[in-house]
């Protein structure tokens, strides 16, 4: 026997689905929820971190690109007085031959003249093989010539092959950077909003913290000069810096050569601790160590964080734990 049920069951039965249902539409979702500043912030560091160890390698291969075009230009430049010298000592070498044949020696031309017997081409053959003989050291010599030459023409190649390969390798991983950087940059509109205001002032005291003519001194006020220019990834001014690219120019100034790779910065002048920090030197950040800031005194730093900000000062700490601190010059 078929059981019917209750017109108060059902209704309650179908009351509950409904509710379940408004209840399923009234729960937030976390995917829609407004992730707060803080959230981004942390983001934009742990993806940062990231990032930067590659843009420092971004300048590590441009630095050799810059090198081998420099090397370029130096086989260039000996290559044509080369050519020029191997053709001069063969025309000088084969002018002299072409010129005992025709002559021949002092003793064939009296005989030719005095006697009037044949004996021309015999002593004209012989004093040629005692001209090749006399010329060998520069017949040597030129063969030398010829061989580095022709080592230096392959060098040449060998090095533009490896230039070209390195160039477009380069415009891969710039591209790569870029599209990361773009993204980092939304994020921080996102967390800061569309006019990307600082989260905080640029400058937080005297900087540097005092002025002498000291070499460190002078480097730090050159890097003081330049808070509140843009990051810009891989650039070394004069429109925005990157870290490494803000050292370097502020060393710069005092005639210290700094690479623009902070792998390479940390091996630059000498260890110092952080008890014996002056104005001017160099404190380095991360594992592998990929940030690099100059010390301006009372505890500050002046450097250029990452994509967004601007070049500032900040505490010494505020990049992270120091892992080096390094005196150029």
């Amino acid at each position: 026997m078929k059981r019917i049920a209750a017109p108060g069951a059902t209704i309650l039965r179908s009351l509950l689905c409904v509710m379940a249902a408004v209840g399923v539409l009234l729960v937030p979702t976390a995917a829609n929820a407004t992730p707060s500043p803080g959230s981004i912030e942390k983001q934009i560091d742990e993806q940062w971190n990231k990032l930067e160890p590659l843009i420092e390698q971004y300048n590590k291969v441009h630095n050799e690109l810059i090198s081998n075009r420099s090397q370029l230009k130096k086989i260039n430049a000996k290559l044509a007085p080369l050519q020029l010298q191997v053709d001069l000592a063969m025309s000088q070498v084969g002018s002299m031959a072409t010129d005992a044949y025709m002559r021949g020696s002092p003793g064939a031309l009296q005989s030719m003249v005095v006697t009037g017997t044949p004996t021309g081409l015999t002593e004209k053959l012989t004093y040629l093989d005692q001209i090749a003989r006399h010329q060998e050291a520069q017949v040597a010599d030129v063969a030398k010539l010829r061989d580095k030459y022709a080592k230096d023409k392959q060098d040449l190649a060998t090095l533009t092959d490896a230039v070209a390969a390195r160039d477009k390798d380069l415009g891969t991983r710039k591209n790569q950077i870029q599209k990361k950087v773009d993204d980092l940059q939304k994020l921080r509109v996102q967390a800061y909003g569309a006019s990307g205001v600082d989260d905080g002032p640029l400058k937080l005291g005297p900087c540097p913290a005092t002025y002498t003519q000291e070499a460190g001194n002078r480097a730090a006020q050159k890097a003081c000069s330049l808070i509140g220019k843009p990051y810009i990834f891989g650039s070394a001014g004069p429109t925005g810096y990157d870290c490494s690219g803000l050292t370097q120019v502020a060393w710069r100034t005092v005639g210290v050569s700094l690479a623009h790779f902070t792998g390479d910065q940390i091996g630059s002048g000498r260890s110092v601790s952080r008890g014996d920090l002056q104005v001017g030197d160099l404190i380095f950040y991360g594992s592998p160590v990929h940030h690099v800031a100059i010390y301006v005194g009372n505890g500050y730093i002046v450097h250029a964080p990452h994509t967004g900000d601007h070049v500032r000062m900040a505490k010494v700490d505020y990049p992270g734990t120091p892992v080096a601190y390094r005196r150029p010059g």
